[in-house]
């Protein structure tokens, strides 16, 4: 009895032909996720291979419920031959984006539509085995929620911050007290294939792909949240570096002064530009005299807080943001110097201030990048925000469960 396409990509053991053919309908799916609807004329150009095999792995697929028939296509001389696409609901993928304070979900189709998506569910990220569960449970109840079945789900991306080795699955910021990879673990606990991701690297991906980039190859993805990331795209390529760890700007030592950095190390921009940073001198100016619209406690007050407060016309809150968004300047000038891009866009909850973060940022350029190399550089507000995260997610799972063995 012939298996089906998912029996198929869940056997690990698979060789010769099968392993072959399996490779061949991945590249079919791939084809049409990537392409849009086609051909077996068109299937036959891009495999290098007969009109009659190219039939039966398309029977194959549609057997499967993965492929239909989408009609005829349209043409004025001769036999119109058949269209063949994507059934957008056969197959789905889940993105989950993991915050300090909250996570946000996204369940997307075949044909990358969010077709149900949850933001700000309270989570307390803590590096700790009952905070890893915590994560897995409410990835269960949000698919356990869904009106889809958990067996059409084919993978589920997952993007913590720190530093990933997405090849491997391992995690070494966060939940690194196994074994096994990370990936593997949350596997065991969730019963679907987990991937793996940088945050930042993730939010670039999805800004790339559906988001600001309208063309553009080299982009810079700056994520300024508590931390500062980065996700660097070459050439239309994720860039990950040697290990897998590219992008690290936070931990750029460009100051002189002796704020300890979550890193161990002094002197860090995100010492003094990122939503860290802006929390701590916040509730610093506090404590000198400042006033501020903000309600609780120093103590008590989030970077959430300080943000409502800027949206809201905190003179406190607006000035601190500029200070902070012309030290980021800074480091960005300097990889503006380096890498020349074509696009650098500003994302995470900090950007959520727009002309409060971006002016700044734009003036520090000015004054400390070269104006030939930036005279040729945009910079772009995230146009996904918080969808960002989830939708790199679950294409990068998309990408890697159709890619070629």
């Amino acid at each position: 009895m012939r298996k089906t396409f998912f029996e198929e990509i869940s056997d690990v053991n698979a060789s010769g032909v099968a392993y072959k053919n399996l490779n061949l309908k991945k590249f079919i799916l791939s084809y049409f996720a990537n392409s849009g609807n086609g051909t077996i004329a068109d299937l036959c150009k891009e495999l290098y291979l007969s009109a009659p095999k190219v039939n039966n792995l398309l029977n194959d697929l549609i057997s499967d419920g993965l492929v239909q028939e989408i009609g005829k296509v349209d043409s004025t001389t001769g036999r119109k031959p058949n269209l063949y696409g994507l059934i957008s609901d056969s197959v789905f993928f889940v993105g989950v984006d993991v915050r300090h304070t909250y996570i946000n979900i996204g369940l997307s189709d075949f044909q990358k539509e969010l077709v149900k998506v949850s933001h700000g569910i309270p989570f307390n990220l803590k590096n700790n085995q009952e905070s890893l569960e915590e994560l897995c449970g409410l990835i269960n109840n949000f698919i356990k929620e869904s009106p889809y079945s958990k067996e059409k789900i084919l993978g589920i991306g997952v993007n913590l911050s720190g530093r990933i080795n997405y090849a491997t699955g391992y995690s070494y910021s966060f939940f690194h007290f196994n074994e096994e990879p990370l990936s593997k673990v949350m596997e065991g606990l969730i019963g679907i294939r987990v991937f793996l991701e940088n945050d930042s690297r993730a939010m670039a991906y999805g800004e790339f792909c559906s988001g600001a980039v309208n063309g553009e190859k080299n982009v810079l993805f700056l994520n300024i949240d508590y931390g500062l990331g980065m996700g660097i795209m070459i050439n239309s390529q994720l860039y990950y570096g040697k290990s897998g760890y590219a992008g690290e700007i936070g931990h750029v030592p460009i100051f002189n002064n002796e704020v300890i950095c979550h890193c161990g190390k002094k002197g860090c921009l995100e010492t003094e530009a990122s939503g860290w940073a802006l929390t701590r001198i916040f509730k610093e100016e506090l404590q000198k005299g400042s006033s501020t619209v903000i309600k609780k406690k120093p103590e008590d007050i989030t970077l959430d807080d300080i943000i409502d407060a800027a949206i809201n016309d905190d003179v406190l809150a607006i000035e601190l943001i500029a200070q902070i968004g012309e030290k980021l300047g800074r480091g960005v000038a300097s990889l503006i110097n380096i890498f020349n891009p074509e696009l650098v866009i500003l994302g995470g909850r900090l950007a959520t201030t727009e002309e409060y973060i971006r002016l700044p940022i734009k003036s520090a350029l000015n004054k400390y990048s070269l104006s030939l190399v930036n005279n040729d550089t945009q910079l772009k507000m995230s146009k996904l925000g918080k969808d960002a995260g989830i939708i790199g997610a679950f294409l990068l799972v998309r990408n890697r469960i159709l890619a070629l063995n």
